[in-house]
């Protein structure tokens, strides 16, 4: 998983949930009642804190890592401080957590009744991104998404109190697109932290190298794999899509914003004409208000 923004600084709480601002998608927008909002960004933060230790981009000075009770010198271990983080988060349902932003998830955690398994499953998202660096098949990917993107969306519907099974599964398809987008805005950053997280056997069939990877600008063989990958998302998209229906009132328009981010962010890639190598194609506001009109309406 890569970071979203820039590397934090200053306060440790206050600069994880921060990055909010730079999501593919609304975390906690203003027209959802109070309660919600804090409860999605207490989780927002508990998930950008651990991505920001399994990325090594937490920031400068040690402060997380002293919260966590890591040694200075085990301080840029990410297996370590994952252990560290694991062992704090176990806290939060039996006794005091060290770190400030899982104390704000503790109040959550109690609020909602919420169960450490979704939570579990992004740290083994990143202690997998230490140990497996290539993917071989496309369901070799999924079983990653499973782990670190769709338990995400299972926390949105616990936090309102909208869990069902079937919920669970369309959400599972839309945290799956989105993590696939975030995987092809991002081929050059995770290539360079020695990720790839485009399916080996997929590079294959479009006879990509990984040193294809490495250029400035994607040649034509790149561009179809991209294009290929981008479709799969477009229809994990589609199949998620009758989630945003399920749903009434607010939680309506915020499950609309996932979807249409996704949607708004496989446009700009195509728009891109599926060139990502010199940087993330990023969709502007204006496309992302035309996706959420789209969304509610239920079209596309």
């Amino acid at each position: 998983m890569t970071a979203a923004g820039p590397v934090r600084t200053g306060d440790p709480e206050r600069g994880t949930l921060a990055k909010a601002a730079d999501e593919n998608f609304p975390v906690a927008p203003f027209f959802l009642p109070k309660a919600w909002r804090d409860d999605l960004m207490a989780v927002y933060g508990f998930a950008r804190l651990v991505d920001d230790i399994g990325d090594g981009d937490l920031a400068p000075g040690g402060a997380d890592a002293r919260l966590l009770g890591v040694s200075p010198e085990q301080a840029e271990d990410r297996l370590v401080l994952l252990d560290a983080f694991e062992a704090d988060l176990r806290r939060v349902f039996d006794a005091t957590p060290h770190h400030p932003l899982l104390r704000r998830l503790q109040v959550t955690v109690r609020r909602r009744s919420l169960t450490p398994e979704p939570f579990l499953g992004l740290v083994a998202a990143n202690r997998q991104d230490q140990l497996v660096k290539r993917y071989e098949t496309y369901d070799d990917l999924l079983a990653y998404c499973e782990l670190s993107a769709n338990p995400v969306g299972r926390l949105v519907l616990a936090v309102t109190g909208t869990s069902t099974p079937e919920r669970i599964r369309l959400s599972d398809a839309i945290c799956t697109a989105l993590q696939i987008v975030e995987h092809l805005q991002d081929v050059a950053e995770d290539l360079g932290r020695d990720r790839i997280y485009l399916p080996a056997e997929d590079m294959k069939r479009f006879h990509v190298q990984e040193a294809d990877l490495a250029r400035k600008t994607a040649g034509a063989s790149v561009r179809a794999l991209v294009a290929y990958e981008a479709q799969r998302a477009r229809d994990l998209l589609n199949e998620g899509a009758p989630l945003v229906g399920s749903v009434h009132g607010r939680l309506k328009l915020l499950l609309a914003g996932f979807v249409a981010g996704g949607r708004a962010a496989v446009h700009a890639i195509a728009a891109a004409e599926y060139d990502v190598l010199p940087g993330p194609p990023k969709p502007g506001k204006g496309r992302l208000l035309r996706e959420v009109g789209v969304t509610l309406r239920g079209e596309g």
